[in-house]
């Protein structure tokens, strides 16, 4: 195997070692039925281990009931839907590759449709009810809504943040019970950590709310709790929105802070997307400032500036995300210093042996060594036909 190609190094964090820097982002299937897991779900991830993806994400998984996006999302708030996931978790790891989970709590953006229905994505109602699935009363920092036309969510009371914490911390014991090794907390897109953090959600008075000091604070009392569960030897990433990209919200310069904040509490990896406070996802500040990207189109690695950042200036390992889709496109970014993982999602969905094609292209593994040894012999034997038919 060629050293010089980094996309396929492996990478120690702690004690796990990830064979490579590709990395299945969470994929939210909503294909779950009461938080249990489903053969697809066993099909879905399954292939990506297949396809030798260094570390395989479960979809975001609600600590709680309430937690959930939708009604059939993901959930790990009992140890059967854990155990449900089991066989995923091991057939994963039989392939060489690393098991991690996504650990998330909708908030305020709780209580949807699955995207792909009809007004999907839109608050359930009692139209929805009548079909079986049911709204149900969403939580959030302060009773702010998503945006116009989206029911109040209820304002978390202390005691209420002390039961979402311990609720963390469950999840995640029950997630290396089943065999996880990798804990991702998800800070991002407007769920409710997130909004926690953004002034344009949280307008607590205690010392939950406030300075950009007390928006952390449940945030990163969270982080400490779940470092606190997991073995020192376990790596602890966190999914953040580097920018709101509102005006009036969470700036790059607000991440910074949290970023070295979080790095102090023992999370190794920062995983940096953007946008979803409200409404529809913003990527640029509309306050005057530069524009960070297109509101109308996503370039690829378009939120690489906001890895490296994170990585330069706040002492963390930092993860790319958002429209990594030529092998070349992400060996640049690793070379470059900017991140030290890439995470793809859609493109994974698209091609999920993305990453041994990656291999093939960046003439790291010519000789089809890294596939599955049921497919190598006849995958080799394809190349050579295909050499003689030319």
């Amino acid at each position: 195997m060629s050293e010089s190609v980094k996309l396929f190094e492996s990478l120690k964090i702690r004690g796990c070692t990830l064979p490579n820097r590709v990395v299945v982002s969470p994929l939210c299937q909503y294909s779950a039925v009461d938080g249990f897991a489903q053969p697809w779900h066993f099909a879905h991830l399954s292939t990506f281990a297949r396809g030798k993806a260094g570390l395989v994400f479960t979809e975001a998984t609600a600590v709680e009931e309430r937690g959930r996006i939708t009604p059939r999302c993901l959930g790990i708030w009992s140890d059967a839907q854990a155990e449900a996931l089991r066989p995923t978790i091991e057939f994963i790891e039989s392939m060489g590759c690393v098991a991690g989970m996504q650990l998330a709590h909708a908030g305020r953006k709780a209580s949807t449709r699955v995207p792909f229905v009809e007004k999907g994505g839109s608050p359930l109602t009692a139209e929805d009810a009548a079909r079986g699935e049911s709204p149900w009363q969403a939580v959030a920092p302060s009773a702010v809504p998503v945006t116009e036309g989206w029911p109040v969510p209820r304002e978390l009371t202390l005691d209420d943040l002390a039961e979402i914490k311990e609720a963390f911390v469950a999840a995640t014991r029950r997630a290396l019970a089943i065999g996880i090794k990798v804990i991702e907390l998800h800070m991002a897109h407007g769920y409710l950590l997130h909004s926690f953090l953004s002034p344009l959600a949280n307008q607590r008075s205690d010392e939950y709310g406030g300075d950009i000091e007390g928006r952390m604070r449940f945030p990163l009392e969270v982080a400490a709790a779940v470092r606190a569960a997991i073995p020192d030897d376990a790596p602890l990433f966190a999914r953040i929105s580097a920018v709101d990209g509102r005006q009036g919200g969470w700036t790059l310069e607000d991440s910074v802070v949290l970023c070295e904040q979080m790095a102090q509490i023992g999370v190794d990896v920062v995983d940096c997307s953007s946008g979803g406070i409200g409404g529809a996802p913003r990527f640029r500040c509309d306050d005057g400032g530069k524009p960070l990207t297109s509101d109308s189109a996503r370039a690829p690695g378009f939120q690489v500036p906001f890895a490296q950042q994170m990585r330069e200036q706040a002492g963390l390992m930092s993860m790319a995300v958002g429209v990594i889709i030529d092998p070349q496109q992400a060996e640049d970014i690793l070379q470059s210093g900017a991140a030290d993982l890439v995470a793809l999602g859609r493109e994974l969905m698209y091609e999920p042996f993305w990453p041994l094609h990656a291999a093939e292209a960046l003439g790291v593994d010519p000789e089809y060594a890294m596939w599955p040894e049921q497919y190598a012999w006849a995958v080799d034997r394809r190349s050579q036909i295909k050499r003689m038919n030319r």
